[in-house]
C-alpha cells in the first residue's frame, strides 16, 4: 500500500474512529436515520471478484427513454457503482436504495456521497473525484457540455500534494458526518478508491480480480460521453440539472448503500418493509446481469424472484437489466441494456415461461 494511502487512512481515522469531544459532536450532528438504515437494511458481505469502480456496460444508457416514460418518483433500486446516479437522474425516484453483495461497494458510495457533499456543481464534483484543479474562474460551466468538461478534466494539472492533502481532509470532515462506522480497512479501502480515480484519470477502465481490462471494456471517459439510442449524451453529469438532483438526493441522505445479496433473506425484505412503511411503489430496479449468476443455481433465482415480489410494485415498475452478447444484441457494444416489466417477470416465472435464462432475456425490450 502506498504511503499516500496509508496517510489518507491516518486522516480519516482523525476524525472517524478517535474517542474525545470531536468524535461525540460528529455523531451528535450525524443524520442518525442514514447510518441506521445503512445498518438495519444491510446484511453480511459477499466475494465478487471485481472492483466495480465503474461500469463495464457500454451500452447502460440505451434504456434512458424507458425510464423517463415509464418510472418517475417512487423508489429505485439498482446494483454497482455510480452508472445508478444516470439511472436515478432520469427516473427521478423519491427514494434509492444501491444494493450490493460486496461491502466494498458500500465503502465506494460513501466516497461518492461525500464528493456530492462538497462539489456544487458537475465541473467541481469531476474535478474533486479525479483529483484535477477546477477552472478558474468557475462561473458559467454550469452551462458547459460534457464533451467541454470532460475535455478540461483531461488537460487539466494535477493538484499538487498539499491540494491533495486539502481533498483528504474535506472528504474526511463529509465522512465524519455520515455517522457509519467504519474500521481502518474500510477507511484504507476508500483512500484506495480515490487514489485510483485519481491515478488514472478519465482513463480508467473496469477490472476483475487476476485479469487484466478487457479491450471492449469502456472507460470513465467514454461512459461520461455515452449516447442514449437517439444519440443524445444522457449520463448524470451530462446536464447540470440531472447532477444537481442527485446531489439534491445525497443531502437528504436518500441514496442509501446497502450490503445486500439480491437472493438473499434479509436485504431486499427489509428494503420491502421500509417501501410499505413509506408508502413507496418500486419505480425501477437496475439488477446489471445479477440475474445470469442467479439462474446457475435455480434456489437461488426462486429467492430473487420471491424478494421482488416483496417490493411494492405496480404495472409501470421496470427492471433494467445487462446482457454481455459482445455486440450480437447490439451491434458496436460489448453489452445489451434491456428492460422488462417486473409484473411481466414475476407472473411469467409463476406460469414457467422463464425456466432459463435464455427466456428471461428473449422477453426483454
Amino acid at each position: 500500500m502506498s504511503s499516500r494511502v496509508v496517510a489518507i487512512a491516518a486522516l480519516f481515522a482523525v476524525g472517524v474512529l478517535a474517542p474525545g469531544p470531536a468524535r461525540v459532536l460528529a455523531q451528535a450532528a450525524a443524520p442518525a436515520s442514514f447510518a441506521a438504515r445503512v445498518a438495519a437494511l444491510s446484511e453480511p458481505s459477499g466475494y465478487f471478484d471485481t472492483d466495480n469502480l465503474i461500469s463495464n456496460e457500454r451500452s447502460y444508457l440505451h434504456v434512458v427513454p424507458v425510464l423517463r416514460e415509464l418510472t418517475r418518483g417512487g423508489a429505485y433500486i439498482g446494483v454497482g457503482p455510480d452508472q445508478n446516479f444516470s439511472y436515478i437522474a432520469h427516473a427521478r425516484p423519491a427514494i434509492a436504495f444501491l444494493v450490493d453483495i460486496r461491502r466494498d461497494n458500500l465503502l465506494l458510495h460513501l466516497l461518492f456521497k461525500a464528493l456530492f457533499a462538497h462539489a456544487l456543481t458537475r465541473v467541481e464534483y469531476l474535478a474533486l473525484w479525479t483529483g484535477r484543479a477546477p477552472p478558474s474562474p468557475i462561473a458559467g460551466w454550469e452551462s458547459k457540455t460534457i464533451d467541454q468538461l470532460v475535455q478540461y478534466i483531461d488537460r487539466a494539472p494535477a493538484r499538487t500534494a498539499d491540494q491533495l492533502k486539502a481533498i483528504d481532509a474535506r472528504i474526511a470532515t463529509a465522512m465524519r458526518g455520515f455517522g457509519v462506522p467504519l474500521s481502518p480497512e474500510d477507511l484504507q479501502t476508500i483512500a484506495g478508491f480515490h487514489r485510483q480515480f485519481i491515478d488514472d484519470g478519465l482513463s480508467l477502465q473496469f477490472h476483475s480480480a487476476g485479469r487484466p481490462p478487457q479491450f471492449n471494456y469502456p472507460t470513465l471517459r467514454d461512459l461520461l460521453l455515452e449516447v442514449d439510442r437517439a444519440g443524445t449524451r444522457r449520463s448524470y453529469l451530462a446536464s447540470e440539472d440531472d447532477f444537481q438532483f442527485v446531489k439534491s438526493l445525497q443531502a437528504k441522505d436518500l441514496v442509501i448503500p446497502v450490503v445486500g445479496d439480491l437472493s438473499g433473506t434479509h436485504a431486499l425484505a427489509a428494503i420491502g418493509r421500509l417501501m410499505t412503511e413509506q408508502k413507496q411503489t418500486l419505480s425501477a430496479f437496475y439488477a446489471s446481469n445479477v440475474e445470469f449468476y442467479l439462474f446457475d443455481g435455480s434456489a437461488r433465482f426462486r429467492a430473487f424472484i420471491a424478494n421482488l415480489a416483496k417490493l411494492p410494485h405496480d404495472a409501470r415498475s421496470t427492471i433494467v437489466r445487462s446482457v454481455f452478447t459482445r455486440g450480437v444484441a447490439d451491434p458496436g457494444y460489448n453489452s445489451a441494456s434491456m428492460t422488462q416489466s417486473i409484473e411481466d417477470l414475476l407472473s411469467g416465472y409463476a406460469s414457467g415461461r422463464y425456466r432459463q435464462y435464455g427466456e428471461l432475456i428473449s422477453a426483454s425490450r
